[in-house]
């Protein structure tokens, strides 16, 4: 990719990071508050996450000038917003169901950022969402395990949210570099 194509790349995926970073912070924040059990407040935070992911990976996918990642982000859009529609299905079975859909999405969306992280490893930003795409997928095989065990909780969705946020921000200010032509 040359240096014209990183920085028209760069720009509006550092901004869509940034987004994506404060978005988790809030919703890791209404989640702790409301994590207890599953009320219409929680399922709707719980759905929304997943959405909000596929509205993400669209802008990402008509932003981006490279062509490449363009199919994984497509996946992602479907794996997300299919997984939306499942965690409002699996709410009325139980937090241990909430979990287990949740986990799976953790793993095949972290395989997908994983993949886009692998594609555009040449831009500055992108080695903390390969990072993310990882743990992402060690994450989602835990929550899969966790709604096994007595008492499993939503709270560690919380955390999951919070780290992919913050690898959002490490991304987006290493990005700047990238902006800023080196």
């Amino acid at each position: 990719m040359s240096t014209v194509t990183a920085s028209a790349v760069a720009s509006p995926l550092r901004r869509l990071y940034f987004v994506r970073f404060g978005f988790a912070l809030v919703w890791a924040g209404l989640l702790v508050a409301t994590a207890s059990s599953l009320t219409p407040v929680s399922i709707a935070l719980l759905v929304l996450y997943p959405l909000f992911d596929g509205v993400a990976a669209v802008v990402d996918a008509r932003s981006s000038k490279e062509k490449a990642p363009t199919l994984s982000l497509y996946a992602n859009i479907a794996i997300s917003w299919l997984t939306a529609a499942g965690l409002a299905v699996a709410a009325t079975s139980g937090i241990p169901a909430v979990l287990r859909v949740w986990g799976a999405w953790a793993v095949v969306s972290g395989i997908t950022q994983l993949a886009v992280g692998v594609i555009r490893r040449n831009l500055d930003g992108h080695w903390p969402m390969i990072l993310s795409g990882g743990i992402s997928t060690v994450a989602g095989t835990t929550f899969i395990l966790q709604a096994a065990q007595e008492g499993a909780s939503l709270v560690n969705l919380a955390g999951y949210a919070t780290l992919g946020g913050l690898f959002f921000l490490a991304s987006a200010l290493r990005l700047g570099r990238a902006t800023r032509g080196r």
